[in-house]
């Protein structure tokens, strides 16, 4: 049987490049170069543009890609119907769904439709008190549960209780020839120096990363009477806080504070920063501090789900409570004060990366779940 080629389904909420969409693609790709035969379906419309970047990787491997097209939580009654004629048509052995849309329709249309395996996979721990009851009835039918970090995990546990089926942990893994292959940032794009020191936020622009509890950190950081003039500071992305976060950088201007919107670039701008900060007040295993690791950077960060177990032993010098500016400010004044400590810190956070996050190895492990169940 784990020779034989299986058919895999993989359904997620949408294609717009993340953390949990990139870890689908090469989970994707990963198996259907193991001989399997895998499909991939997105609940909302397909994005375009630079944002279609992972659907275009799936296209470019021969791997279908497929839309509901349902962008609203009105059409959840079509985007059920919609997958399980899916699920129906394609007669996958294996379903994998990943975050609450595609965890909830993709489980019960894939039980409609009578698919023998359903995974689902859990990758934040978020307390939102109603998608929590409406994914629970979700989690009761599926076989088994793929949580992205040991804290997600527990989270789960917690949360869910009897509910819940058997649960596997298998995190985040990273690409790390495109890590070298990427070139840093020439940040006089920006209209910075070449040789710009620059503190780095890359995410979404929510109240799930602490961007508030960030502002009051760095804001006396950035004045002129602070003991590190010279840093700057990049927001990159987009989201629901986006207006408010303008007003700051009018407020400070764009000689010390930029905001970029989302770019397609960001490793190159992770490549090029002197400190990675994620001042969240809950994850599950943050793609970017992955990220950041691989290409050797040190960060600032809260400790919250999954951050201390992608720093494994050097957690403490990365992270501090979330909400918590006073911390969060000290903790990069820190690390921008002793660069060499930092340095070694990226040195390490690297070789980390290297030894737990491959994607062979992410590879291997998802499908030896589905070759077990």
């Amino acid at each position: 049987m784990a020779d034989s080629p299986l058919r895999i389904d993989l359904a997620i909420t949408e294609m717009f490049v993340g953390g949990a969409e990139r870890c689908l693609a090469e989970l994707a790709i990963g198996l259907q170069r193991r001989g399997d035969i895998v499909r991939v379906a997105s609940i909302g419309t397909l994005p375009t543009g630079k944002q279609a970047a992972l659907v275009q990787r799936l296209c470019d491997h021969g791997i279908t890609v497929e839309s509901a097209g349902c962008d609203s939580p009105f059409h959840a009654l079509s985007a059920y119907r919609w997958l399980k004629n899916w699920f129906r048509a394609g007669r996958p052995d294996v379903v994998q769904t990943m975050l609450f849309h595609a965890n909830v329709l993709g489980t019960f249309a894939a039980r409609a439709a009578g698919v023998p395996v359903c995974v689902g996979g859990l990758r934040v721990a978020e307390k939102h008190g109603w998608r929590l009851l409406v994914e629970k009835r979700a989690i009761r039918r599926m076989d088994t549960v793929v949580c992205v970090s040991r804290s997600v995990e527990r989270f789960a546990h917690e949360m869910f209780g009897h509910s819940i089926p058997p649960t596997h942990v298998i995190g985040n893994a990273i690409d790390f020839d495109l890590i070298e292959r990427t070139q840093s940032i020439d940040w006089t794009t920006l209209g910075w120096p070449k040789d710009a020191q620059v503190l780095l936020f890359v995410g979404r622009l929510h109240h799930q990363k602490g961007l508030d509890v960030l502002i009051e950190a760095i804001e006396p950081l950035l004045g002129g009477s602070s003991d590190i003039p010279a840093m700057r500071c990049l927001l990159v992305g987009d989201g629901p806080q986006r207006d408010a976060w303008n007003v700051v950088a009018g407020r400070l201007g764009p000689a010390r504070f930029q905001l970029a919107g989302w770019r397609a670039d960001s490793l190159a701008l992770i490549k090029g920063c002197r400190l990675l900060v994620l001042p969240s007040r809950y994850e599950g295993m943050p793609n970017v501090i992955l990220e950041a690791m691989a290409a050797g950077k040190p960060v600032a960060a809260t400790a919250v789900e999954g951050v201390k177990e992608l720093l494994g032993d050097f957690a403490d010098g990365q992270t501090c409570l979330p909400e918590d500016p006073a911390a969060l400010r000290e903790l990069i004044r820190r690390l921008w004060h002793d660069p060499g400590a930092a340095n070694e810190l990226g040195r390490q956070n690297r070789q980390r990366a290297v030894t737990n996050h491959q994607i062979d190895s992410l590879i291997d492990r998802y499908r030896a779940l589905y070759t077990a169940l």
